[in-house]
């Protein structure tokens, strides 16, 4: 069978993306605009970034539940900043069993309003606090332009939210989840993100502040890859969530929204992928080490199946994610497949390699020759294991040291025009206008096409000349074209 070749990335990433996402056949086209039917192969990474934060939250105390779909649309009313931010994308139900409803229903576009209703419900005194809520679900937000995963009308994702009886309480809230997620993106993506705090102009609506992580792409555009808000008192206000202190005093409550989608499946793909395809890190991986049989003869191959089938089940007893490629094709097609799939290491196993007790594992992230190895099937498992464990290490560093070579500090707003225009970020002091609607982060925009993706929680301290408005800035932030 012949096998036509992904558009190599180095050529056009726009391209190799839409290309990838279904020839590694991660995602297939639907019938509903800006939609997309998640196949198994990639609904495994998203199960694989689900259970990795599952596994963190609630190792700090978050528990799940699960909230309507459908919210009234009066709830988005009562927080003006927010149903402003979000009514350009809202899909709105006004006829419900064949009858137009009393009042509208609002497909979950988010869920603060509808979670924020049952808060004050369900806390009264300090001894509720503080509440911490996670949610599994999709949402929906009409957007125009889509992209799988990265941007699509409907999407997976898990919300946190959380109510605390103190400011301080929420900052600690929200900054232990800003960690948690660049903990993830960085150790089990391999992806290495950036902790930052959103501007004013950048922040979710209605947030008092909104701390992001900040991933570089292939192509060297930003993708926000999760983020992590601090509330304040706007949706306690908006929904009366308040709570009796120690001091027999009422008093409104400090909350907390959070949020990681399936975007991060599109990170995963932009971050590590090369000419061939995929590069999927192990952590992630929905199969860790592909199994190829290599023979000829009706009697290699049964002496060959044979050793296959013994190796597989030592390393599916031992957790490693496997799959045996039985498909009557050509070693070579199998080979350029299943690197185009991404899978982190290929073993072969051929006649000489029965006799001599050998196996061949050849890397995902190292082509070629210098990625072979051959290794005795005794102890296969340890062998494997530790080669798994270089190739994540291998692709977090070769990402960060990507990221690294294109992050430039500049002083002059030449300067920065040239280092956007080169596919790079832009890091400067930043004295420009931190409102929403912000004229200067507008005139960038406009002017390069980049945004201010975010203020780097590690700033280096003291003071500096902003390189657009001349003014001393005590800030350092971070602009790229982005997602």
């Amino acid at each position: 069978m012949a096998q036509q070749a992904v558009t190599p990335l180095s050529e056009d990433v726009s391209k190799w993306y839409n290309e990838i996402i279904y020839r590694a056949d991660m995602a297939a086209p639907s019938p509903v605009r800006g939609c997309v039917i998640i196949k198994p192969y990639g609904y495994e990474v998203w199960e694989a970034i689900r259970n990795g934060l599952d596994r963190r939250f609630k190792a700090t105390g978050h528990q799940n539940a699960y909230f309507p779909l459908f919210i009234p649309e009066s709830y988005l009313r009562r927080e003006a900043e927010h149903v402003e931010g979000f009514s350009p994308e809202l899909a709105v139900v006004t006829i419900g069993g064949g009858k137009e409803l009393e009042e509208p229903l609002v497909v979950r576009p988010t869920s603060e309003t509808i979670i924020g209703e049952a808060f004050s419900l369900w806390i009264q005194s300090y001894r509720d606090l503080p509440l911490l809520i996670n949610q599994w679900a999709n949402v929906v937000r009409w957007e125009l332009r889509t992209r799988p995963f990265l941007r699509t009308a409907e999407f997976l994702w898990q919300e946190g939210h959380t109510a605390h009886a103190t400011h301080d309480e929420a900052q600690f809230e929200t900054l232990q989840m800003l960690d948690i997620y660049a903990d993830f993106a960085i150790n089990e993506a391999a992806i290495p993100v950036i902790k930052g705090q959103k501007s004013e102009n950048e922040k979710f609506a209605g947030a008092l502040r909104t701390y992001t992580i900040e991933g570089m792409m292939r192509d060297g555009k930003a993708l926000q890859s999760g983020t992590s808000h601090n509330l304040g008192q706007n949706f306690a206000k908006a929904f009366n969530i308040k709570y009796l202190s120690r001091e027999n005093v009422e008093e409104l409550c400090w909350t907390t929204s959070w949020g990681l989608s399936t975007r991060m499946v599109g990170a995963i793909v932009l971050a590590h992928g090369d000419d061939k395809g995929l590069r999927l890190p192990p952590m992630v991986a929905p199969i860790q080490v592909v199994l190829l049989p290599i023979y000829k003869t009706e009697e290699e191959r049964a002496a060959v199946e044979s050793a296959v089938s013994r190796i597989a089940a030592e390393l599916k007893a031992a957790g490693i994610r496997i799959h045996v490629d039985n498909r009557e094709e050509t070693p070579g097609f199998k080979f350029n497949d299943w690197e185009m799939r991404g899978v982190p290491v290929r073993m072969e196993i051929g006649p000489k390699d029965v006799a001599n007790n050998n196996a061949v594992l050849a890397r995902r992230d190292i082509p070629g020759r210098d990625g072979k190895r051959f290794v005795s099937q005794d102890g296969i498992v340890n062998a494997v294991r530790d080669l798994l464990t270089e190739v994540q290490a291998n692709l977090l560093a070769d990402a960060t040291a990507f990221r690294d070579s294109r992050i430039h500090d500049v002083s002059t707003y030449d300067e920065f025009k040239q280092v956007i225009e080169a596919d790079g970020w832009a890091r400067a002091w930043w004295a420009g206008e931190d409102v929403r609607g912000s004229v200067d982060e507008a005139r960038v925009k406009e002017d390069t096409g980049a945004s201010l993706r975010c203020f780097p929680l590690d700033q280096p301290g003291g003071s500096g000349k902003c390189f657009l408005t001349g003014k001393t800035a005590d800030r350092v932030a971070l602009f790229a074209r982005a997602y």
